[in-house]
C-alpha cells in the first residue's frame, strides 16, 4: 500500500503528515518499551519466539559475520546472533526509538551479552553505516512502522555487502477468510484490552492492530523488495500468514 500523497501517510487508520507519523510512532514505543517483552508473550501466546528462531535459522549467520538487527527493539534476535557470530563477528542493534534501545541494551547486558554488540540510534530510511557493511540485515516487526518503506529498503540494500541478505519478519495477511475473521476479532478486541491491563495503554495496542492491517501484503512486499534491487526474493507464511518471513539477496 502506497502513501495517499507525497506529504501524507498512514498512522494506523489515520491519515497524517509524514513528519507527524515519526513522532506518533515514537510515542507508542516510548509508552510500551518497559512492558514490550511481556506483551509480546501475551499477544502471541509465546509463538513470537518460534517465529524469531525460524528467522535466525533462515539467516544462515556464521562465525565472523557482521549482522544488523534493525528495529531490533529489546534484542531478541541480537542475543542469538551474538552467540552465533562469536568474538570475531559483530552485531549492531539499531532502533529509532531511544526507550526501546535502552531496554534492549540493559536486557542484553544483564544476560552477559557484551563485547560483540553495538547499539545505534538509527532511522531505517537513512542508515548511518557505510556501503557494503553487513553480511545480514534483519528487521523483525519493525518495517510496518517505517514511514517510507521503499526508502528504508533502498537504505538496507546499500549497507549490505554483495552476497548479503535481508530477512523481513512481519505481520502479514492470513491466508484463509476464517482465520482472518478470528484474527481481526482478536486484534481489535483482546489486544487493546491486554494493553490497558498490562501497560495502562489501550491506544498504543489499537494502533499496533491497525498498523498490521495497513502493512503491504505478502506479494506487495515481495515486489517492493524486488524494486529495491533485491534478487531471489521469497517469502514463507508462518501461522497461516499471520506472519510472513521475506528473504532477499544483494548480488
Amino acid at each position: 500500500m502506497s502513501d495517499n500523497s507525497e506529504n501524507t501517510t498512514h498512522f494506523g487508520y489515520q491519515t497524517v503528515n509524514k513528519e507527524e507519523k515519526v513522532g506518533k510512532v515514537a510515542e507508542v514505543f516510548h509508552s510500551v518499551a518497559a512492558k514490550y517483552d511481556i506483551m509480546n508473550d501475551l499477544m502471541s501466546m509465546g509463538i513470537h519466539r518460534i517465529w524469531k528462531r525460524h528467522t535466525i535459522a533462515c539467516a544462515g549467520a556464521r562465525p565472523g559475520n557482521k549482522v544488523l538487527d534493525l528495529a531490533g527493539g529489546t534484542g531478541d534476535l541480537t542475543a542469538k546472533f551474538s552467540r552465533i557470530v562469536g568474538e570475531n563477528g559483530q552485531v549492531v542493534l539499531a532502533d529509532i526509538n531511544e526507550s526501546m534501545l535502552r531496554v534492549g541494551r540493559d536486557k542484553l547486558r544483564d544476560l552477559g551479552i557484551v563485547g560483540n554488540v553495538e547499539y545505534v540510534l538509527a532511522n531505517a530510511e537513512e542508515l548511518p553505516f557505510a556501503d557494503n557493511s553487513f553480511d545480514i540485515v534483519t528487521i523483525a516487526f519493525g518495517l510496518r512502522n517505517v514511514t517510507d518503506k521503499d526508502k528504508a529498503l533502498a537504505s538496507i540494500y546499500r549497507v549490505l555487502k554483495p552476497g548479503g541478505r535481508l530477512l523481513v519478519l512481519e505481520f502479514s495477511k492470513p491466508t484463509t477468510e476464517g482465520l482472518s475473521k478470528i484474527y481481526d476479532w482478536y486484534s481489535f478486541n483482546l489486544l487493546p484490552t491486554m494493553g490497558k491491563l498490562v501497560t495502562n495503554d489501550a491506544d498504543s495496542y489499537q494502533y499496533l492492530a491497525e498498523s498490521i492491517r495497513m502493512h503491504p501484503d505478502q506479494e506487495t512486499l515481495k515486489s517492493m523488495m524486488e524494486n529495491a534491487e533485491f534478487e531471489e526474493v521469497t517469502y514463507q507464511n508462518l501461522t497461516g500468514g499471520i506472519v510472513a518471513l521475506h528473504k532477499g539477496y544483494k548480488f
